[in-house]
């Protein structure tokens, strides 16, 4: 077998910072001897996340066997999910920015038996639903549960109680033409209706202004996608929300955005 050195693209406070949260279960429960040490199983996890390595590469790397990388994984996700904000601790939170960015972004998925509800006609491919709050500099606050791929932003924003939890906190929030008839503090561009006279020169140049600040969502959108496992997720939907909310944690840790 060819082996051959990698890196991951994170910083070594990441790493302290998984490896401590690792740590802190494992004494409470009193945990016997284990096959990797915290540290060993935060790099595990980080190369499953960020690289995107499987579970049978994670297995060689690390000398462990395939159901023992997936347990290890497994067992970090879950409790690291549970540090994500909620959705109203995330209005919240954005509520002490100028304004928020909102867009929406596809996961891909493999296909399922059940795939309508899965298959996204706007991207024609399998996925899942992922609604991201951005601040004005493009950088990740929050994301949503991840949904169904068929499911239009506009209903996902509304199934997610995001449009409440935004206007409660009176936070102006910019979006693009899909989130139309959203209400509240949504601020959307005007649309061009065949039955409608041309906008107007007044009506183009507010559209360009509003492109201009969403523009900067798509740096969030982009470091989202720069977790490799998101390029295309091989295990089942509902696993996707955790993994998700996952990320945001390792993310905002990574950017020394979020609380200790």
């Amino acid at each position: 077998m060819l082996s051959y050195p990698s890196v991951i693209p994170l910083s070594d406070h990441t790493l302290t910072r998984l490896a401590q949260l690792i740590r802190a279960p494992r004494a409470e429960r009193r945990c016997r001897w284990r096959r990797l040490d915290p540290a060993q199983q935060a790099l595990l996890v980080l190369a499953h996340l960020r690289n995107g390595d499987t579970y049978a590469r994670l297995a060689a790397s690390f000398h462990i066997g395939t159901s023992t990388a997936w347990r290890y994984v497994h067992e970090v996700l879950d409790p690291l999910a549970t540090l994500a904000d909620d959705v109203h601790a995330a209005a919240l939170r954005a509520n002490r920015l100028a304004y928020a960015i909102l867009d929406g972004t596809l996961i891909p998925i493999n296909r399922l038996a059940d795939e309508r509800s899965y298959y996204s006609d706007k991207h024609k491919r399998h996925g899942m639903n992922v609604q991201v709050i951005t601040d004005p500099a493009g950088r990740l606050v929050w994301t949503s549960p991840a949904l169904p791929g068929a499911t239009h932003d506009l209903t996902a924003v509304r199934t997610t109680g995001l449009i409440d939890a935004l206007t409660a906190a009176g936070v102006k929030t910019f979006a693009d033409k899909g989130y139309q008839g959203a209400g509240g503090t949504i601020i959307t561009p005007f649309k061009r209706h065949w039955h409608r006279p041309p906008l107007s020169c007044h009506q183009r140049s507010v559209n360009r202004a509003h492109t201009r600040i969403r523009a900067c969502g798509e740096r969030a959108v982009a470091t989202v996608k720069d977790w490799n496992l998101l390029t295309r997720l091989r295990c089942c939907p509902h696993r996707a929300t955790p993994i998700v909310q996952a990320i945001l944690v390792l993310q905002l840790i990574e950017e020394g955005r979020h609380p200790e």
